[in-house]
Formats: C-alpha cells, structure tokens, sequence
C-alpha cells in the first residue's frame, strides 16, 4: 500500500487514475482547483463519481486561474479541509490550487506522502496563445510549489506529465525519448520542457527520484471537451460541421485512457534510477547520472485524422460535415510515439485500437448526455 498524493483528479486522467489506485488498495489524496478552463459541470461529474460531492454556486470568475470561494474549510484555521469519498474509504479530496506554496507545503507536511502523480496543470496548446500567464501560473510556478514540497518532505518517487507536444519541430518518427527536444512550438511545449527540466534538476540538486511521462493524444470516456473526439461527436450529433485542420492531413497517435492509466500505474512502481552507463560527452536526453528519466505513452500506431473521423462516424451512424481549414499556430502535423524503453523497463506496451477506443467513448457519451 502506497500513499499517494495525485494531482488534477477532477481532470481527465487525474479521475481515472483516482479508480485505479484506490481499487488495489492505496491511499489516495486527491488535488485540484476545479477551474472553468472548460465546463466545470464534467469535472463536478468525474468528482462525483469518486465519491466527491462539491458546492457549486456561481461565481464571477473568468479566469481558469480564479479559484471557487465554495471550498470547505476549518472554521478556527479558514484552511481548505480533505473531504473524504463515499466510495472509495482510501480516498480523500482537497480543492487548493498549485500557486498556493503555504497550502501544498502543509498538506505535504502532514499527510507525508510516499508517492507523488502530478498532472494538474494549464491544459491545451491553442489556448496558450491567448492566456498565457496561466500556464506560468499552473505550470510553472505550480510545478515548482511541488518540487520545493518534495524537497522539504522526501518522496519515493515523484512522476509528473509531460506532453508529446515538447517534440515540436522535431521531424524524424517515431519520436523517441533519445531525441533532443529544445524546439517547442507553442507555450504549453515549453512549459512542459520546462517542467522536465526542473525535475533533472531537483533531482540532482536533492536527489528526488522523478519521472516524466509524455502523453500523446488521449482520449476515452470522460474525456475533456476542448479535444477533437469531443468536439467532434458533439458537433455531429448537433448537424453540424467538424472543423478539419490542415485539410485533414494529420497524424496522430491517439492512445485510450486505459493504456494511459496502466502505464502511470506502472511507472509509479519503477521509481527513477541513475543511469550509470550516462556521460556528459554524449548525453542521453532520456536519462541521467541522477534519479530522472522520461517515458513515452502513447499507443505507437499513429492514425490519419481522416480515418479517425471516418471511424466516429461509424460508431455514431450519422456522416460528419466536414470544414476543411489550414494548419492552427502551435500545431504539428504528425505524432507518433516510440514506447520501446517504457516496454522494456515497465513490461508494457499500450494497444488499444483507435476504433474500439472510439466506440467505448461513443457508448459514454450518449450515456451520459443522454443523447
């Protein structure tokens, strides 16, 4: 039994993961700050279905930064207060955003994790071209909250997300945990950069044993809106038109939630460990002399946008009108995750295929919109 501190578990993967650890028995404390980047009723639905039930009253914040006056605190001490589930009894939950040192520097102090899962964080490339500050905010100076916590409380092991966004313009495929990385092309690239950076250096600095995951494309049910398979099924399902970006001419390796969560589960067990075989001559990028490393996840099979949208519209039986538009500022054409080394230290690979992966997101969907 491990206790664990994961971050983000109103967020997509953060709620999967809150089954995932609490079903084989670990303790699980919980962290968001629940912001309206995107419509905060789903993140209140993954909530409850974990057990958490929160107020929710309206507010006049804008900003996905602002956090909501409703979290329930000590009357003597006006702290934010875990709030246990009522259904998973290892399961607790605190609303405090990541800016807020003195609050994660005391929740550190007096829950003495074993293990930290940080995903919260400023989610979407797009977005980051408008309101940037909140990816230094969340992504940054939230990172570096965690970071310092680990220090000054010592952790087993410390994973956090990355993104296959940190590849940029890189070109040759399937991108590989070997390759340098210092060409992002948007923001939320370089703050996920950025956050690979600190942790190499915190763990050389202080030894923390961390790992960084690089996400690519996921999905399911659940999942966030601002994604395409959202946008798109809502938007079929409503008559009325996709938009296709880059005419349609795009490869991405979308990998199901599942794999996702099994592969973090997984490397939450293989804590970091120096590479004794790594040189400062001819640097490996994905490890080090010290505690660090960084793993692909994704599925390795990357799928034209064209045959994913062909495979939804099978799954919903209605035909998608298509806007055809050029290639969004930030983006990049192709994705493809190579998973060799995540294999070999973890013994897993993701599989899902994208057409089953598609369909169970399709049976969520109508479920839970009741469409």
């Amino acid at each position: 039994m491990k206790k664990i501190l994961l971050t983000g578990t109103a967020g997509f993967i953060g709620f999967h993961l809150v089954k995932a650890f609490s079903d084989r028995g670990d303790k699980v404390v919980g962290l968001d700050n629940i912001n309206n980047y995107y419509d905060v009723r789903l993140k209140h639905g993954r909530l409850r279905e974990t057990g958490i039930s929160m107020p929710r009253k309206k507010t006049k914040a804008t900003d996905p930064s602002a956090s909501n006056p409703n979290q329930p605190v000590n009357q003597s001490t006006n702290q934010p207060i875990l709030q246990s589930s009522t259904r998973y009894p290892n399961y607790r939950f605190i609303r405090a955003d990541l800016a807020d040192r003195d609050t994660i520097m005391r929740l550190f102090e007096e829950e003495q994790f074993d293990h930290v899962v940080h995903l919260a964080a400023q989610a979407g490339v797009r977005y980051s071209l408008t309101h940037p500050q909140a990816y230094i905010d969340a992504n940054i100076t939230g990172f570096l909250n965690i970071l310092e916590a680990c220090r000054a409380f010592p952790v087993k092991h410390l994973v956090y997300a990355s993104s296959s966004s940190v590849y940029g313009k890189n070109t040759e495929m399937p991108f590989s945990v070997n390759h340098n990385v210092d060409h992002p092309v948007s923001l939320y690239a370089a703050s996920k950069k950025s956050n690979e950076l600190m942790a190499h250096t915190y763990s050389h600095l202080f030894g923390i044993p961390a790992t960084g995951l690089r996400f690519f494309t996921v999905y399911g049910p659940w999942g966030r809106p601002d994604m395409a398979l959202f946008l798109f099924t809502k938007a079929i399902l409503n008559n009325k038109p996709i938009e296709v970006f880059n005419q349609g001419d795009m490869m991405r390796d979308f990998t199901y939630i599942d794999d996702i969560v099994e592969g973090v589960v997984r490397v939450t067990d293989h804590p970091a460990k120096a590479n004794p075989a790594w040189g400062g001559y001819d640097p490996d990028p994905a490890t080090s002399d010290v505690p660090h490393r960084v793993y692909n996840i994704g599925n390795g099979s990357p799928v034209k946008l064209t045959n994913f949208i062909d495979a939804l519209e099978k799954a919903l039986g209605k035909t998608a009108q298509k806007k055809l538009l050029p290639m969004q500022p930030g983006d990049v054409p192709a994705t493809w995750a190579d998973t060799s080394t995540l294999e070999h230290n973890t013994g897993y690979k993701p599989d899902t295929p994208f057409e089953t992966g598609i369909a169970k997101f399709v049976e969520w969907y109508r479920e839970y919109y009741k469409i």
